[in-house]
This record gives C-alpha cells, sequence and structure tokens, in this order.
C-alpha cells in the first residue's frame, strides 16, 4: 500500500501554491523565520515557502488545519511535520488506519498517508498564528480548488473553529452549527464533517484535548467511510 503519484492538476495546483506571494506580511514574516531560525534548527534550511496538501489523491479522509507552525511546516515543508501538533495528528491517524507510521519528523522520513489528505485553510505561518481576514480571503480559494481535486472524499475534519469556519464557507454550509469537539454535520456538498479541536499545545497541555479524545475523532471518520454512509 503507498500513496499514489498526484494527477497534473493536482501537481499543477501544488506548485501554484508553493509560488504564491499574494500576502505581504505574511511572506515577510514566513521568509524572516526562515533566515532568522531557531536555535535548535540552525543547521537547517528552511522551506519558507507556502505549503500544498499532502496526502493520497483518492482520499475519503480531508484533514484541514489552521496554518504551517512558523518552526514545523515553514521549517520542513509539510504540514504538521516536525512539531509537537504533528506528533499528536499522526500518531491519531495512525491508530486509525489512515498513515504509515505514528511520527512526522521531515519530508524524506518515510511517512505515508492512506486513503487521507492533509491540508490547512492558511498555506503560510502567520505571526503569532492569528492570520486577518484579508489573508484567510486570499488563501481560501487553494483549499477550495485543492478540495475539488480530491473528488472521492466523505469526510473533513477541521482542526479548530477558524479551520471549520473556512470549510463552512468553502462548501457554503449555512447556518453553520456551533464549533465543539466531536460535532458533526452534513455539507451540502455531501461530506460529513467531524469537527476536532486543534492538536495545539494550548489544548493538549491543558487537557482539553487528550489523546483518547483526539484518537476517537478519526475512529470515527474510519466508521463513517467504512460504514458507506449517506452524508
Amino acid at each position: 500500500m503507498g500513496t499514489k503519484p498526484p494527477p497534473a492538476e493536482l501537481a499543477a495546483l501544488t506548485e501554484e501554491i508553493i509560488d504564491c506571494r499574494r500576502c505581504p506580511r505574511l511572506v515577510e514574516w514566513r521568509e524572516r523565520v526562515a533566515r532568522e531560525k531557531r536555535a535548535a534548527y540552525r543547521d537547517q534550511e528552511y522551506w519558507g515557502r507556502p505549503l500544498p496538501g499532502f496526502g493520497d489523491p483518492d482520499a475519503q479522509l480531508l484533514v484541514v488545519g489552521l496554518a504551517p507552525a512558523a518552526h514545523g511546516g515553514n521549517r520542513t515543508g509539510r504540514f504538521f511535520t516536525g512539531d509537537r501538533s504533528g506528533d499528536w495528528l499522526y500518531e491519531a491517524m495512525w491508530e486509525a488506519g489512515f498513515a504509515s507510521q505514528a511520527t512526522s519528523r521531515h519530508l524524506d522520513d518515510g511517512l505515508e498517508l492512506w486513503d487521507a489528505y492533509v491540508v490547512a485553510a492558511l498555506r503560510c505561518a502567520p505571526p503569532e498564528n492569528k492570520p486577518t481576514t484579508e489573508e484567510r480571503d486570499n488563501c481560501e480559494p487553494f483549499l477550495r480548488r485543492e478540495w475539488e481535486l480530491l473528488p472521492r472524499v466523505r469526510v473533513v475534519v477541521p482542526l479548530g473553529g477558524f479551520a471549520y469556519a473556512s470549510v463552512a464557507r468553502v462548501s457554503g454550509l449555512r447556518p453553520r452549527p456551533a464549533f465543539g469537539h466531536g460535532v458533526e454535520t452534513a455539507l451540502p456538498t455531501g461530506e460529513m464533517v467531524v469537527c476536532s479541536y486543534h492538536p495545539s499545545q494550548q489544548n493538549t497541555f491543558t487537557g482539553k484535548l487528550t489523546r483518547d479524545m483526539f484518537v476517537r475523532i478519526f475512529r470515527r471518520a474510519r466508521e463513517i467511510i467504512e460504514s458507506g454512509q449517506e452524508t
């Protein structure tokens, strides 16, 4: 079992995302972080560019985060790779059979996603993890287009309220049920949303999100996919 190469349209969109310089504040920040680096990574070359999605083009599960971490994805070039949030995400996906391994350290670490694809509402690391409304609006078309190129998606797991709001806007969900961990709702486009708290340290260190709570989200996604449940 392995991740298939992306079709031509998805590969072309990936290149377009990587080359984006639409938001001056985000370009300046991501490139400054990549130059100045964190002391622990001073010998590493940072990615310092926008991040495309990662995973299986035949995915039935779409995971949507907030944005790359400044010293995580912005360093490694892959969402949720090289940071503690990623440790939680890929361990939970591995537990539910969506990932080949429970860790994600760098681009060449052997991680493959099975029947799953990981993206984010924002493709560049924002200062203090707080994008502006204009930056959000500039980036959401990438989420829409990438999603459209993943025709088998049946379940969407947004990580946090920001990602959930982006999923709702892109899919045309109105009215939007209040966000909460474990909240489920069907989208107008036919997919089922299963909401989760974001695996940020703010949530995991305080116990707001436990490993068991998080794994249950992905097991629920697996259950929906395997049941053939109408959404």
